[in-house]
């Protein structure tokens, strides 16, 4: 007799096989028990019948508490009127009878979930995010190495910043020393781009920003990628083919999952090539026709991000930022040194930006003036200095927030559900 696993059961059908799982739900009809069994892979319906089992079975199913960690063998077959695909029990292994869930059918707080979120995992809506997540994670890796990156791990204790002193978490290193958690592992990057020519990097990055809105956490999980040879155009162009092949795989893998979600597919299936796109200066004026009343020197707000993107059907690129309300490694517009080459990739339907990135400066003698025009001390960047001395090359990056990445493909509206265990400011445990 072999274990399947529920996904799998449409190949055994006829057959007798084991399930190991866990029991979510149990409905009783007197004479027979269907329990809701699920092993990670899928669901499934496992009917036990009195009439069809012995006496020592049929107490086990009746004993059977939500939670409770089983394993059923029986007969395979297919639901008479869907696509769906049941066990018809012969025999139950208990290896655990849980006690009382405390996360029951009925509305909870968001505050109980959380405080409950070891359990709130196996929901099955909080199951289908993670499968949505881990299908981006994969998808990124196979499409950039496809496009000839590599994976290069960067640290996560940093001596200083990457873009700004008052976003990091201090930590007491060794005699005496500060490090500080790592915000973005991008400068760390470049020097690999420097050896490999295409690298990313994908772990943990940290921001001490005190914000409490639903697109922010404290920390997630950043994809950074750096390239040689490649400008502000053919970098968004690089942005974009990710994007697709992200949303094209979501589809393909995971049409369950959505289905669980509720997520209007239909919008992802109109993302298509080439993403609109406009200058921040363009965007400024926009919104000020919507209502806003932002200046032509200052970041987008939540609100603002949504509204350049009513009405579209693909992510919307903004570029030529001011250059004093971005990064000082920022390659400055050879038509106007106010403006950096950067863009930010805003995702439709509400989500905000999605990703940002930019042509990074290659001359050291303006990399070194830009840091004192921003106030940065050059000492803990001079070996970031020297990769303008030893070859320097025209070259771009850019860097995906995965939380925010999986709400958009999810359809989720606050970011903590899109990852396993949220730190927010209020939230470090469990």
């Amino acid at each position: 007799m072999k274990t399947v696993l529920t996904k799998d059961l449409k190949d055994h059908i006829g057959k007798e096989v084991s399930l190991k799982g866990w029991i979510y739900n149990i409905r009783s009809s007197g004479k027979l028990f269907f329990l809701q069994f699920r092993d990670g892979y899928g669901y499934t319906q496992a009917i036990v019948s009195e009439k069809e089992v012995d006496d020592k079975v049929w107490k086990i199913a009746g004993e059977l508490t939500m939670e409770s960690s089983v394993e059923l063998i029986g007969e395979v077959s297919k639901h008479p009127k869907k696509e769906e695909y049941e066990l018809q029990v012969k025999e139950i292994n208990v290896y655990q009878i849980a006690e009382e869930y405390p996360i029951s059918k009925k509305d909870h707080g968001p505050d109980f979930l959380l405080d409950n979120r070891h359990l709130w995992l196996r929901s099955t809506k909080q199951l289908a995010i993670m499968r949505v997540r881990n299908t981006i994670i994969n998808a990124t890796y196979e499409h950039l190495n496809k496009e000839n990156f590599i994976k290069v791990d960067t640290p996560i204790l940093t001596p200083t910043s990457c873009e700004g002193t008052t976003t990091l978490f201090e930590v007491d290193y060794f005699e005496d020393d500060k490090a500080y958690l790592s915000q973005s592992g991008q400068l760390y990057l470049e020097a690999a781009t420097m050896a490999s020519n295409r690298c990313f990097d994908f772990g943990p990055t940290f921001r001490a920003e005190k914000s409490k809105t639903r697109r922010h956490l404290t920390e997630f999980w950043m994809m950074d990628a750096e390239a040689a040879f490649v400008e502000h155009e053919e970098n968004m162009k690089i942005q974009e083919k990710l994007i697709l092949y992200i949303v094209e795989q979501v589809l393909k893998n995971n049409k369950t999952d959505l289905e669980i979600l509720e997520r209007d597919t239909k919008a992802l299936e109109k993302i298509k090539a080439p993403f609109p796109r406009m200058s921040h200066a363009e965007a400024v004026v926009k919104l000020n026709k919507m209502g806003s009343d932002i200046k032509p020197d200052e970041d987008f707000g939540g609100d603002d991000e949504t509204n350049l993107t009513k009405g579209l059907d693909s992510p919307l690129f903004v570029d030529l930022w001011p250059r004093k309300i971005k990064a000082f490694y920022m390659k400055q517009s050879p038509d106007n040194p106010d403006l950096v080459l950067g863009s930010d990739l805003i995702a439709p339907e509400g989500y905000g930006e999605i990703i940002g990135g930019s042509q990074r400066e290659d001359d050291y003698d303006i990399l070194l003036k830009s840091m004192k025009d921003f106030n940065l001390d050059p000492k803990p960047f001079q070996w970031y200095l020297d990769l303008r001395k030893y070859g320097s090359v025209p070259h771009s990056g850019f860097g995906y927030g995965l939380e925010r990445l999986t709400g958009w493909m999810c359809g989720t509206q606050h970011i903590r559900e899109t990852i396993a265990f949220p730190r927010l400011i209020n939230r470090l445990s469990p």
